[in-house]
């Protein structure tokens, strides 16, 4: 079997969090710097043999410069001592026709915990460029304090800030080396 490698087209691919603010609305930040590579047997991503996913933490944006740098701060992430997050797949996993289970280690903050997250394969095809690309669309759901963001505060009323819970949702675009 021929190993292939694929890497992210960050042109056609975005890496997004959700989380509730004050438990009435969710605010959507984004990672613009990141950076995906895989390895696989063949064109075959149910035997993908290497699966790492890397965020820069600085290139976090959420349309809010104050609570950009809150998020890069100790409270949060702290850009400064951990400045990726990291995920490596260790189980590409079939459940349904276009449906799989992508199971791996995510690294937020100097801390590694095991996460499963959903994965909608789009296919594979050739671009008018002659260049061939895998599509995804990856969404999960985290809970930040098991991560090391423990950054809380409860509003006069007594409702929360930011929730623990994170949403995750991915568009990742990849294409075949050659």
């Amino acid at each position: 079997m021929a190993t292939t490698k694929w890497v992210v087209d960050p042109t056609h691919s975005e890496v997004q969090f959700k989380v509730k603010h004050l438990m009435i609305t969710t605010v959507t930040g984004y990672f613009g710097s990141f950076n995906v590579e895989v390895e696989t047997e063949d064109d075959d991503f149910t035997k993908a043999t290497r699966t790492v996913f890397t965020a820069d933490v600085d290139s976090i944006s959420t349309n809010n410069e104050q609570r950009d740098t809150h998020l890069k701060s100790p409270d949060f992430f702290d850009a400064e001592n951990h400045g990726q997050v990291r995920f490596e797949g260790k189980d590409y996993e079939k459940k349904g026709d276009d449906e799989y289970k992508l199971s791996g280690d995510l690294t937020i903050r100097g801390v590694t915990k095991p996460i499963t997250v959903n994965v909608e394969f789009g296919g594979v095809v050739v671009d008018p460029y002659g260049q061939t690309k895998a599509g995804f669309t990856i969404s999960g759901k985290i809970n930040r304090k098991e991560f090391g963001l423990s950054w809380d505060a409860v509003t006069e009323a007594g409702n929360v800030v930011v929730s623990d819970e994170i949403k995750l949702q991915s568009e990742i675009q990849l294409v075949k080396q050659g």
